[in-house]
């Protein structure tokens, strides 16, 4: 693909002389891959591809030639595969990655490590199951929260996700009981490193049940359960809709499901419509906690695009309970959590690294009003 300046015209007529576009690197062994996302990222007026790499080897070269703002990555390639690949732009020539990753345990497994790595999203290679057009648009959507991302911030994220809490002995669960609470958090894109920030240093002896809203598809959210579970004194496991909360136990919603919170620790999934275009929802999550806990219920909002969580939030609120949120200094994406902030909804709004010592707070403080 040829290399052009981004101020001049393209084909489609409506890029503006003058407005930079958002520059783009695509690295993919399938010809077939680069040429649709070339040509559909290509239609857009605000991004522009300024090249393809066929392997990890070749995508190094171009990115320290092009200096693309942003790259989509590969993780099965050959002579250098994405994990290496990745690694190595990481330690040179740092900026967003976003990872295309196929719906499969083993691809669960190599995304989890590309974003331990510094990958700050991913979005599923199409399947017989997912249609071309549905990963192009989303994978549209996530290239522009994550376009201009200052590299410092980038480099500080990758760091800090390496950081977890000093390990505890796992916590003693039992039956939610009259002063116990539900802790909910929400998070979407940059969501799997702040969760396991927060979610490691919770204490083992918080008198509080643990749910978990991550948009993620099907495959993803049963490996995010897994390695949660490992750096954490909570018993976490991906919600088949038969349990029931109890205090020292944590469930992570299904990706294609809505996790919805009843009375008395019951929990059920719901193939609901998505909310904000996602499955699970924040909101359904956050409302159903607001409808059966009350003001025992404390929500948490981080990282992620688009404004999931508000809605959620304004019923928890209205129903006593407390809401915290990520500040713009540590998120990936300020879109979530700006969204609650904006709407006047939060009670703290604090960088990652307090936010499990400020979600500590608002549980106790949500037991003093039962």
């Amino acid at each position: 693909m040829t290399v052009r300046p981004a101020c001049l015209a393209t084909s489609n007529g409506s890029r503006k002389r003058g407005v930079q576009p958002i520059r783009i690197l695509i690295v993919d062994d399938s010809a077939f891959i680069r040429y649709a996302l070339a040509k559909r990222l290509d239609a857009e007026p605000d991004l522009t591809v300024v090249g393809t790499a066929y392997d990890g080897i070749d995508a190094l070269h171009k990115v320290a030639y092009l200096q693309p703002d942003v790259v989509t990555l590969d993780i099965e390639m050959p002579r250098l595969n994405g994990l290496d690949t990745l690694r190595q732009l990481m330690a040179q020539s740092p900026r967003p990655v976003i990872m295309l990753s196929t719906l499969t345990q083993e691809g669960a497994r190599e995304t989890f490590q590309a974003l331990a790595l510094g990958a700050v999203d991913f979005v599923p290679k199409p399947t017989t199951t997912i249609h071309v057009q549905q990963v192009l648009d989303t994978l549209i959507d996530k290239i522009r929260s994550v376009a201009g991302m200052p590299m410092g911030r980038l480099q500080r994220l990758r760091q800090a996700s390496a950081r977890v809490g000093v390990p505890q002995p796992p916590a003693h669960t039992r039956s939610l009981g009259r002063r116990d609470v539900v802790l909910v958090i929400g998070a979407s894109t940059g969501g799997p490193q702040a969760l396991q920030s927060v979610v490691s240093r919770l204490p083992a002896d918080l008198p509080a049940a643990l749910v978990i809203v991550q948009h993620m598809p099907p495959q993803f959210t049963a490996t995010l359960a897994e390695r949660l579970d490992a750096h954490s004194a909570f018993r976490i496991r991906e919600s088949d809709g038969t349990e029931t909360l109890r205090v020292g136990q944590g469930l992570v919603a299904p990706g294609g499901y809505h996790l919805v919170l009843h009375r008395g620790g019951a929990v059920s999934l719901s193939s609901a419509p998505p909310r904000n275009h996602v499955r699970p929802s924040v909101d359904v999550t956050f409302e159903s906690a607001a409808a059966s806990y009350g003001s025992a219920t404390v929500a948490v909002i981080l990282t992620g695009m688009g404004s999931d969580g508000t809605e959620g939030a304004r019923h928890i609120k209205a129903a006593g309970g407390f809401v915290a949120a990520e500040s713009e200094e540590t998120c990936v994406v300020y879109g979530m959590p700006r969204s609650a902030a904006n709407a006047g909804l939060v009670d703290a709004l604090v960088p990652l690294g307090d936010m499990a010592e400020t979600a500590t707070r608002l549980v106790h403080r949500a037991r003093e009003t039962l």
